[in-house]
Protein backbone atom coordinates (compact mmCIF):
# COMPACT_ATOMS: atom_id res chain seq x y z
CA UNK A 1 0.00 0.00 0.00
CA UNK A 2 2.73 2.43 0.73
CA UNK A 3 4.14 2.00 -3.02
CA UNK A 4 1.27 2.93 -4.67
CA UNK A 5 1.03 6.26 -2.19
CA UNK A 6 4.47 6.93 -3.34
CA UNK A 7 3.79 5.84 -7.32
CA UNK A 8 0.63 8.07 -6.62
CA UNK A 9 2.83 10.84 -5.97
CA UNK A 10 5.03 10.29 -8.38
CA UNK A 11 2.79 10.22 -11.33
CA UNK A 12 0.71 13.11 -9.48
CA UNK A 13 4.33 15.13 -9.46
CA UNK A 14 4.74 14.48 -12.87
CA UNK A 15 1.33 15.48 -14.32
CA UNK A 16 1.28 19.26 -12.17
CA UNK A 17 5.17 19.25 -13.83
CA UNK A 18 3.56 18.80 -17.58
CA UNK A 19 1.07 20.86 -16.92
CA UNK A 20 3.22 23.48 -15.09
CA UNK A 21 5.42 24.06 -17.92
CA UNK A 22 2.92 24.46 -20.69
CA UNK A 23 1.19 26.66 -18.72
CA UNK A 24 4.47 28.59 -18.27
CA UNK A 25 5.19 28.43 -21.72
CA UNK A 26 1.22 29.34 -22.68
CA UNK A 27 0.55 32.82 -24.88
CA UNK A 28 -1.23 34.05 -22.01
CA UNK A 29 1.75 33.47 -20.12
CA UNK A 30 4.03 35.34 -22.65
CA UNK A 31 2.01 38.37 -22.76
CA UNK A 32 1.77 38.66 -18.89
CA UNK A 33 5.47 38.52 -18.63
CA UNK A 34 5.70 40.79 -21.60
CA UNK A 35 3.29 43.54 -19.65
CA UNK A 36 5.59 42.86 -16.38
CA UNK A 37 8.83 43.23 -18.05
CA UNK A 38 7.65 46.40 -19.55
CA UNK A 39 6.66 47.64 -16.07
CA UNK A 40 9.77 47.20 -14.67
CA UNK A 41 11.34 48.92 -17.24
CA UNK A 42 9.04 52.23 -16.96
CA UNK A 43 9.85 52.06 -12.89
CA UNK A 44 13.13 51.72 -13.94
CA UNK A 45 13.20 54.91 -15.73
CA UNK A 46 10.77 56.32 -13.13
CA UNK A 47 13.80 55.62 -10.98
CA UNK A 48 16.48 56.79 -12.63
CA UNK A 49 14.97 60.16 -13.42
CA UNK A 50 14.57 60.79 -9.62
CA UNK A 51 18.31 59.59 -9.06
CA UNK A 52 19.69 62.01 -11.58
CA UNK A 53 17.46 64.81 -9.79
CA UNK A 54 18.69 64.03 -6.64
CA UNK A 55 22.18 63.47 -7.82
CA UNK A 56 21.92 67.67 -9.77
CA UNK A 57 20.89 68.33 -6.39
CA UNK A 58 23.46 67.35 -4.24
CA UNK A 59 25.89 68.88 -6.79
CA UNK A 60 24.83 71.72 -6.31
CA UNK A 61 24.44 71.91 -2.22
CA UNK A 62 27.86 70.43 -2.45
CA UNK A 63 29.39 73.79 -4.28
CA UNK A 64 27.03 76.26 -2.38
CA UNK A 65 29.15 74.45 0.60
CA UNK A 66 32.66 75.37 -1.17
CA UNK A 67 31.66 78.68 -2.20
CA UNK A 68 30.61 78.98 1.41
CA UNK A 69 34.05 77.47 2.84
CA UNK A 70 36.26 79.40 0.61
CA UNK A 71 34.43 83.06 1.98
CA UNK A 72 35.04 81.79 5.17
CA UNK A 73 38.75 81.04 4.58
CA UNK A 74 39.43 84.64 3.06
CA UNK A 75 37.66 86.22 5.59
CA UNK A 76 39.48 85.07 8.08
CA UNK A 77 43.08 85.05 6.23
CA UNK A 78 41.72 88.60 6.00
CA UNK A 79 41.15 89.05 9.94
CA UNK A 80 44.27 87.45 10.43
CA UNK A 81 46.14 89.72 8.23
CA UNK A 82 44.36 92.95 10.17
CA UNK A 83 45.53 91.25 13.43
CA UNK A 84 49.84 91.40 12.23
CA UNK A 85 49.06 94.66 10.97
CA UNK A 86 47.43 96.26 14.57
CA UNK A 87 50.15 94.34 16.39
CA UNK A 88 53.09 95.78 14.48
CA UNK A 89 52.15 99.23 15.18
Amino acid sequence: MHMYAKLACFVGGTLFGSVGVKLLTSKDAKKVYTHATAAGLRMKDCVMETVTAVQESAEDILAAAKDLNEERAAKEAAEAAAQVVTAEA
